[in-house]
């Protein structure tokens, strides 16, 4: 047991093994919903439901348990959101590219994605990014993050006129949201351990006493399966043979290389694991990413990445990689026990993800506001991120403003080299996507 500790460093990051598992199942409970909202989205384009929830657990306990043992980090790997309406939507739906079709462009993306991470091209880039910036995107994740949380719990809605407005406080959902929200700030406020996670317990309990969360009939549910979607990836690499399908390798590589990569860079930071401007044991986290989609997509999901939402467990205490393998076998689980995550709802979830969002703006203290040039695209990444719902639009949009406000304010020579490229490659990036 103590050479295990020593492993993942419990005495440097003076953690518990009782820490590292509320951990654990804070940011499991916080994600838990990928489970069914994946199938949900990618079930429109005709894939079998059930196939993808299996599909969706599988890979992400197979990547959260190779985060966690492999690159140490308490960060949790699953099909992202974002990337899987794309597939679904644009590719699919919008392309009139059958979904096997996609899984197979996800495949190929990921060997891509695989070589250049064994070149070591993406530590590189991630120890190339200037240190305000690396503070921008923990910041502008954590507004992302605050504003799904903002988004789930009922707070702020669509809106036509405005895009987003005051939700309705009349709905029951919202209140019970408020509710969680004052207790688990009241709770962190006091200090109480876990506060995270007993305030979603909580939460979730006045929930169930108030009639607003159903409690399930059966704990176990159907056998998990497969059919229908297993290695389909493999079989259809043949239809990428054309420009178009070559434009939605190269869209899937860029929208992982660079989403991941950001989300792990603010949960780096945020957990303490940042040494100067260098990350530790980068280049193992982005070789499990790269090889978490690679497994996904045989297995019949859409691209798979770190989870922003590791940061409620961050949050509570979590430090090491035990975190990710608590949830990774709690994936496993869920497999055969899921409509007990039935009753965790998103409002549930949402006062933690706020919370988490309050946290994660402390970076934004860090950050040199002194200097325009600097503050420019530091700020255009912090907002970029919750605006457009994206980590790697909003990195974007920072990284196309860096070079241009140094080099106007005459301080070209501090600019990276590789930061010009970055520039470069997500002008062209937008310019596609932008059509």
């Amino acid at each position: 047991m103590d050479r295990i500790k020593q492993y993942f460093q419990f005495d440097q990051f003076d953690t518990t093994w009782r820490r590292e598992i509320i951990a654990g199942l804070t940011t499991f409970v916080s994600m838990a919903y990928i489970l069914f909202v994946n199938p949900n989205v990618l079930g429109v384009t005709g894939m079998n439901k059930s196939a993808v929830f299996t599909a969706t657990a599988l890979a992400g306990a197979f990547g959260s348990l190779l985060m966690g043992i492999f690159a140490r980090y308490p960060v949790a790997m699953a099909p992202t959101l974002g990337i899987n309406a794309f597939f679904a939507y644009t590719v699919v739906l919008g392309m009139h590219v059958s979904w096997q079709t996609a899984l197979a462009a996800v495949f190929v993306a990921s060997l891509l994605l695989i070589v250049i991470t064994s070149f070591k091209i993406r530590d590189y880039i991630i120890n190339a990014i200037p240190r305000d910036l690396k503070l921008a995107i923990s910041a502008g994740i954590g507004l992302f993050i605050t504003f799904i949380g903002l988004q789930e719990g009922g707070l702020v809605v669509a809106d036509k006129a405005t895009l987003v407005k005051l939700g309705s406080l009349t709905n029951n959902g919202t209140w019970l949201t408020v509710v969680g929200l004052v207790i688990t700030i009241i709770l962190f406020s006091r200090q109480v351990p876990a506060a995270v996670f007993v305030g979603m317990i909580c939460t979730a309990l006045i929930g169930i006493i108030a009639g607003l969360i159903k409690v399930p009939h059966q704990l176990i549910g159907s056998a998990p399966s497969l059919h229908g979607s297993f290695l389909v990836a493999l079989h259809n690499i043949n239809h990428i043979n054309t420009v178009q399908m070559w434009i939605v390798v190269i869209t899937f590589l860029l929208v992982t290389f660079f989403d991941t990569a950001g989300t792990l860079v603010g949960l780096t930071e945020q957990a303490g694991i940042v040494d100067g401007n260098h990350i530790p044991r980068i280049g193992n986290a982005l070789v499990t990413e790269s090889t978490s989609m690679m497994m996904g997509s045989l297995l019949g999901t859409s691209p798979v990445g770190a989870f922003v939402e590791s940061s409620a467990g961050i949050a509570v205490g979590g430090r090491t990689g035990v975190v990710a393998i608590v949830v990774g076998l709690l994936f496993l689980v869920s497999l055969f026990f899921s409509p007990i995550l039935a009753v965790v709802t998103n409002q549930v979830t949402a006062p933690a993800l706020i919370l988490v969002g309050i946290l994660m703006a402390k970076s934004l203290g860090k950050i040199d506001w002194q200097h325009f040039e600097i503050a420019v695209p530091a700020f255009f990444i912090v907002i970029g991120m919750p605006l457009t719902y994206s980590v790697s639009d909003g990195i974007a949009l920072g990284f196309i403003m860096y070079p241009i406000t140094m080099i106007m304010a005459h301080r070209r020579h501090e600019i990276n080299p590789i930061m010009y490229g970055l520039a470069l490659i997500f002008l062209i990036f937008m310019a596609i996507l932008m059509k």
